[in-house]
């Protein structure tokens, strides 16, 4: 897949804000300080689309951005920041949730984890919830460009064996910085709009 364009189109509070129509949705999850901002400009190609902070959880809302004039990718509010108010985290849990398991647009899921840590306790309810309601999802282990090339299978397997994860689950090992994983995972989009738009 090619990025052609994109663009940002509206920060939702909300389900009933989201933008109307049938265009699919590709979310983005993860905790508050894995990377997301960094890695959705890197994936679509723009330095500046998703603002990058030094403060986890600034995103706090659905941010939505419209790729190829085709589909949009959701930024989700990041989880797990425990500096943030217990009325904040609440509210941004019931959002996510009431948008993962209403809103019909949304076709899969890019989920991210830390390739340098094991996966938080909220790591492993989000992807159990993911294959609970069977949604289809890519695990992308992000800021793979600090491990050592000796540490990074270990890490990974590490990863897939702490979520208990089948061996034919999608994992893509990215950097924002170097962009390695970028081309696997825009073919991972590819393939998920692909088998959407063919059922």
């Amino acid at each position: 897949m090619n990025i052609d364009s994109v663009g940002f189109v509206m920060s939702a509070g909300g389900v009933p804000e989201c933008p109307p129509g049938a265009r699919a949705e590709i979310a983005m999850s993860g905790r508050s300080n894995v990377g997301k901002s960094s890695l959705l400009n890197s994936l679509l190609g723009h330095k500046r689309l998703a603002k990058v902070s030094n403060t986890p959880g600034k995103t706090q809302r659905l941010n939505y951005f419209l790729v190829n004039d085709q589909f949009h990718v959701v930024d989700l509010p990041g989880y797990g920041y425990a500096r943030a108010p217990g009325s904040a985290r609440n509210q941004w849990g019931q959002m996510m949730q009431g948008y993962l398991r209403t809103r019909r647009q949304l076709v899969a899921v890019i989920q991210l984890v830390d390739s340098r840590h094991a996966p938080s306790r909220e790591d492993h309810e989000m992807v159990r919830w993911l294959r609970d309601e069977q949604m289809p999802f890519c695990l992308v282990a992000t800021k793979i460009d600090k491990l050592g090339q000796s540490k990074r299978q270990s890490a990974l397997r590490a990863i897939t064996g702490a979520l208990e994860l089948p061996e034919t689950q999608p994992l893509v090992p990215y950097s924002s910085h170097t962009g390695e994983g970028r081309g696997a995972l825009l073919a991972w989009i590819e393939h998920a709009l692909v088998t959407v738009a063919g059922s």
